[in-house]
């Protein structure tokens, strides 16, 4: 075989076969197809759009370019969520020690800011000191120890994927739903889990804007999961607005502390509900409840009684992390500049492009342009209104954090095209929408494909 073959045969709408795709991955991975080639290739799936069987194949061949890893030896049901991707999106950060103090263990294996959207292993170090790049034995010795652990890719865990991940987010080859899945599913299932549970994010500030093509792909993983022999469910929920108060990296630790800590804000109710819904199915589908509904229960809980912080500073100081700086997260927020965006304006904000904020988000600092750039702690923007709610002329819609005063230029002009207020308020979308299990996905898939088998 070779490359140019392949890239050829999926730019004239081919369908793969298995041994092409294990092929591509397998050399692309030990360095003998070049970065061209494969980001030529990723261009033109994400022209043509990959099959059903192409998608599986392409899941297994970077589920099993490294290691699959296993934790056996650790007692319990182990369990993790996954986010497609959002603004102001810190799910992760509340849930995670809540769903272990409720019993089941969580290994999460994170990603970095992709397009517009944060990255969780970006909002981690922010903390100073912590490490993602734990080896995977200190991983083992944290989940013990704590219940849970919060890492990057190591090289051992589909390499293939952390090669091509970097390399679809400077090429322009982000949303397709074949790639997305085979991304996502290939490294949450090399963590050897019991349990996924998915936020499939729809709306403007979601990477798929479709809410069927949204569908479609929670369907995808689902199904990839069940097969797998992971107990898997999605979440449909709404990226029309920034989740929470904050959008940036050390922002969001911070309203994560605050939230674990019973310090509640209006502006972070959904941030609050979304963490708690989500766990809920976490610890359902691990069996420490009867039903989602009481998994919920449970979690808030453990998120009242302080449990859930009291695992997250546990963690962060078996990462490495300076736990002082979680005493007084606000006084530890020092950006060198800050700047208010005004309304121009009286009326009700009634419109937010999401994907607009989050490239202001990005613009200050807090994101990268180029796969390897630095992003800066305290980067990013605090939300002081709300879909629907009132604000008047001249008052402050948000605040902007940078360490550049000559960022500030591009996020308001970004922010004044996002940002529309209207004279009637708008409802907000429903923050959580259908939840898809192993039932549904079977359906889903067989009246997709027959539609279109090949899908972009």
């Amino acid at each position: 075989m070779r490359a140019v073959d392949l890239i050829r045969k999926k730019r004239d709408s081919g369908e793969h076969t298995r041994e092409e795709i294990d092929f591509l991955i397998s050399n692309y991975t030990q360095g003998v197809i070049p970065d061209y080639q494969m980001a030529s290739w990723l261009m033109a799936s994400w022209l043509r759009g990959l099959s059903h069987a192409e998608t599986a194949a392409l899941t297994e061949a970077m589920l099993h370019s490294g290691e699959v890893l296993d934790f056996s030896s650790i007692p319990g049901k182990k369990v993790d969520k996954h986010s497609t991707g959002g603004v102001g999106d810190n799910a992760s950060l509340i849930l995670a020690p809540i769903v272990a103090a409720g019993g089941l263990t969580v290994p999460m294996i994170s990603g970095r800011g992709l397009g517009h959207t944060g990255g969780t292993l970006d909002k981690l170090e922010s903390i100073p000191g912590f490490n993602v790049n734990l080896s995977l034995d200190k991983f083992r010795s944290v989940l013990r120890e704590c219940g849970m652990g919060l890492i990057g890719q190591t090289a051992e865990i589909a390499p293939a994927d952390k090669k091509i991940y970097a390399l679809r987010d400077a090429t322009g080859t982000v949303e397709n739903v074949g790639l997305i899945c085979a991304s996502i599913m290939s490294k949450k299932l090399a963590e050897g889990i019991d349990v996924l549970v998915l936020d499939v994010k729809t709306g403007s500030g979601a990477f798929l804007k479709d809410p069927a093509v949204s569908r479609f792909l929670a369907a995808l993983m689902v199904d990839t999961g069940e097969r797998s022999g992971t107990r898997t469910a999605a979440l449909l929920t709404s990226m029309d607005q920034p989740l929470g108060r904050f959008a940036g990296n050390w922002v969001e630790i911070w309203e994560s502390v605050e939230l674990l800590g019973n310090r509640r804000h209006p502006l972070s109710e959904d941030a609050r509900e979304l963490s708690l819904v989500l766990a809920g199915w976490m610890i359902y589908l691990g069996d420490k409840a009867g039903s989602a509904e009481e998994g919920r229960d449970l979690a808030e809980a453990r998120l009242t009684d302080g449990s859930g912080l009291r695992i997250f500073r546990q963690i962060v100081e078996a990462q490495g992390g300076d736990v002082r700086v979680l005493d007084d997260p606000g006084g530890f927020h020092t950006p060198k500049f800050r700047r208010e965006f005004l309304a121009g304006r009286s009326g009700y904000l009634n419109r937010v492009d999401c994907e607009q904020v989050g490239w202001a988000v990005q613009r200050l600092g807090a994101g990268r342009e180029h796969a390897f750039d630095a992003v800066a702690a305290h980067a990013g923007l605090e939300m002081h209104v709300k879909l629907g709610g009132r604000v008047e002329a001249g008052q402050p819609m948000c605040t902007m954090f940078t360490d550049e005063e000559a960022r500030f230029a591009e996020p308001e002009q970004l922010l004044s095209a996002a940002l529309t207020i209207g004279d009637e308020p708008e409802t907000a979308p429903a923050l959580i929408g259908e939840v898809i299990t192993r039932e549904e996905s079977a359906g889903i898939l067989r009246n997709h494909f027959q539609e279109s088998p090949l899908h972009p």
